[in-house]
């Protein structure tokens, strides 16, 4: 009886520690989810950790540097946001599986600043950033291409117009945020009119879309610029 009770107390004990950890780690989860909604991908660890209630180094214990926070917190909602665009790439109408990326993508980054950046600016969670890029490029230059050649785009709109087309928009509802957040609706509605191919013609567009590669390398230089001048470098 003795020996058996011996026996079963550090399994028993092992479960309760592991109990433990995983209730830290989702607390550490939900704590930067809303730090980093809130307050961008510039928090730190110690932002997250004062939030969950729990010393940094249960943070570090659990993840060992932002990276893989962020990694850990975004990656399913990178997958979603894929899966959110092969259903806007299968709506029978091609024009309104553009709108509604467009506006679903908006009011997603409108409200969160972590998902924004970590969409926009390749600096912050390099790693999942990259990933983010990777899985949205093929479906969006789908959707794109559906709409051409429904001929309700266009012809000379880029897929990476696109990104670009949902910074501007949501960088309305940021400078907006403490007066009319809801603004960039107004913004997306001018913008979608001058996607449209206009009977009597559009007007040339002035300068040609940047490639994927620039793309990328002007999201991650501006991503660059910002955090040096969050720690005060020129």
């Amino acid at each position: 009886m003795t020996s058996a009770g011996a026996g079963t107390a550090p399994a028993a004990g092992n479960r309760m520690l592991r109990s433990d950890a995983e209730r830290n780690r989702r607390r550490i989860l939900r704590a930067a989810a809303e730090v980093f909604t809130e307050r961008g991908l510039g928090a730190t660890l110690d932002d997250v950790a004062r939030q969950a209630g729990v010393g940094v180094g249960t943070v570090y214990r659990r993840f060992p540097d932002k990276e893989a926070l962020v990694r850990e917190l975004f990656t399913e909602r990178v997958d979603a946001l894929v899966a959110d665009t092969e259903r806007a790439c299968a709506a029978p109408d091609p024009w309104a599986g553009l709108t509604w990326y467009l506006e679903h993508v908006a009011a997603m980054f409108s409200g969160d600043l972590g998902f924004r950046q970590l969409m926009m600016f390749g600096s912050y969670g390099a790693a999942c950033s990259g990933y983010a890029r990777d899985r949205m490029r093929p479906v969006v230059t789908r959707l794109v291409e559906r709409a051409q050649a429904a001929g309700q785009v266009r012809r000379d709109l880029a897929p990476t117009d696109i990104p670009f087309i949902l910074l501007m928009v949501t960088g309305a509802a940021e400078h907006a945020r403490e007066v009319r957040p809801e603004v960039w609706r107004r913004y997306l509605t001018l913008i979608l009119d001058g996607l449209r191919p206009a009977r009597s013609g559009v007007t040339p567009l002035a300068v040609p879309a940047l490639g994927p590669d620039q793309m990328a390398r002007a999201f991650l230089t501006h991503g660059r610029r910002l955090a040096r001048r969050r720690h005060g470098a020129p």
